[in-house]
């Protein structure tokens, strides 16, 4: 199957930056928030993505226009996913929202419609028995900033067509990404591997060995890491990190992985990281 348009549903962390990769791959994007607000937020922070590539001279203006013109923001859900060929959901990390709006999709949508979560965690099997589409539902797990992380996790379940799967990953080598494929499971390869990771630096603060900056410190100097696991979890955003250290506690039934301490505090003081400006570390606003 050929993809030439595309609908991302959420306009936030995840779902502007995969909007961004598409259009500058040379699709058609439409761009869906349940507010318009939310979707104009994130066309001006694709704006301003731009912008910086424009002034690294990556690209010129007229390409970083081309780029934007590509994508139409939406706030209408059927109007969104009329004619397009695949749909890359990438809301709230809440397994029952995603069926529910698979179900709705799966009522307005054409039969040859691809549905794509983009969950870190959550059940594909489960979504698609939201729909009566199996063979035409599959994972796409992105990583953050979409825009800069290379790789894309695709996830398929025991009824995902061959087709599907094929049209997947020929899709991820056009976007300029490189796939790794795995079954249905909590946390599918990479979370699964690096929640453990996440977990025992958040346990060492909880048992006060360190502080979030030396150990993130720590392992950038030591394994020439980008960011350190504090780092990471405030630009996730600790009500994401905890859903998904959840999942993986649940489903898998291993100490291991039981979400710290920490974690659990922060959201319950609200403080989710970069998107309220104070995690373990804290964020002037950008306005």
């Amino acid at each position: 199957m050929e993809i030439r348009k595309i609908c991302v549903l959420g306009a936030g962390v995840m779902g502007h930056g995969i909007a961004q990769v598409c259009a500058q791959a040379g699709y058609q994007v439409n761009l869906q928030d349940i507010k318009d607000e939310l979707v104009q937020a994130g066309i001006n922070k694709i704006r301003k993505f731009l912008a910086g590539g424009v002034e690294r001279k990556k690209m010129t203006p007229d390409e970083a226009d081309t780029i934007l013109n590509r994508i139409e923001g939406m706030i209408d859900l059927k109007e969104a996913v009329k004619d397009v060929d695949l749909i890359i959901e990438a809301i709230v990390e809440d397994i029952n929202i995603k069926k529910d709006v698979f179900k709705e999709l799966d009522q307005i949508c054409s039969a040859d419609t691809i549905f794509a979560s983009n969950t870190s965690a959550q059940s594909i099997t489960e979504m698609t028995m939201a729909t009566k589409r199996p063979g035409k539902f599959i994972g796409m797990h992105w990583f953050n900033p979409p825009q800069l992380m290379r790789g894309i996790e695709i996830i398929v379940h025991d009824k995902t067509s061959n087709d599907t799967l094929n049209t997947m990953v020929d899709l991820c080598k056009k976007l300029g990404k490189e796939t790794g494929v795995c079954k249905d499971s909590p946390g599918f390869i990479v979370n699964r591997l690096i929640q453990i990771w996440y977990n025992e630096s958040l346990n060492m603060f909880d048992e006060g060995i360190a502080e979030p900056p030396d150990i993130d410190t720590a392992l950038k100097a030591g394994y020439s890491f980008r960011m350190g696991p504090f780092e990471l979890r405030d630009m996730v955003g600790m009500d994401v990190a905890l859903a998904s250290t959840g999942t993986h506690y649940r489903e898998l039934m291993r100490e291991q992985f039981r979400p710290p301490r920490c974690l659990i505090m922060k959201v319950k003081a609200g403080e989710l990281g970069r998107k309220t400006g104070r995690g373990f570390y804290e964020y002037k606003s950008e306005a």
